[in-house]
């Protein structure tokens, strides 16, 4: 696999390479994945592969992108509106935490952050469906709130990008440098408590 793809074929199977790459990917990393690995693991032949994606890094990239708008889209739907801005953010912070803290979460950012000085495609992919996503989502959840009163934030993008930096204090960086990778509900809660108190206290009227 070589140049990147400007658009991803789809087809029968689409879904089915998908699920196989998001296996070889997060057992192997990106460098470690190969092709041969992946059509296994996928039912598929190379050739199937290549029709659908002729370069490793558009694969990897769209593994991640299908994969966080799930959770982000779920997360919504979880969310709702019309609940307490408390219970509301912290039910965002909870699903965040826990995203960053998942093996996939992990693996995605490692081999994005990694690759990215090489290759700014799949950084810039990355970004939209990482961070600018969390952004977006936020940005949804929080305008109601705003409207009504409730809350008061004149940069939105600002406020959103910081709820999402509010909930990687700590675990998160331990994870990620491998310090520690078993946590205890108790941590958990304590971090996505952390991020809804220091938000409120920021943006609540």
């Amino acid at each position: 696999m070589t140049a990147m793809a400007a658009e991803i074929k789809k087809g029968r199977k689409f879904d089915q390479v998908l699920d196989g790459a998001r296996e070889i990917f997060l057992r192997d990393g990106f460098e470690g994945a190969s092709v041969d690995e992946i059509a296994r693991a996928a039912g598929v032949s190379k050739a199937t592969l290549y029709s659908y994606f002729p370069d490793k890094r558009l694969l990897f990239s769209e593994v991640a992108r299908i994969e966080c708008n799930r959770q982000a889209e779920e997360a919504l739907d979880v969310i709702g509106t019309g609940a307490p801005i408390e219970v509301v953010l912290h039910e965002a912070a909870n699903r965040i935490v826990r995203f960053f803290l998942s093996e996939f979460g992990r693996q995605v950012f490692r081999i994005c952050v990694s690759e990215s000085y090489r290759f700014p495609e799949l950084g810039r992919r990355f970004y939209e469906s990482g961070p600018q996503l969390v952004r977006e989502r936020m940005t949804k959840v929080l305008t109601p709130y705003v409207e009504q009163g409730i809350l008061k934030i004149d940069d939105m993008d600002l406020a959103a990008n910081q709820f999402g930096e509010l909930c990687k204090a700590d675990l998160f960086v331990r994870n990620l440098c491998g310090v520690c990778n078993d946590f205890h509900e108790a941590d958990i809660e304590r971090v996505v408590n952390g991020a809804v108190e220091m938000f409120l206290a920021r943006y609540r009227v």
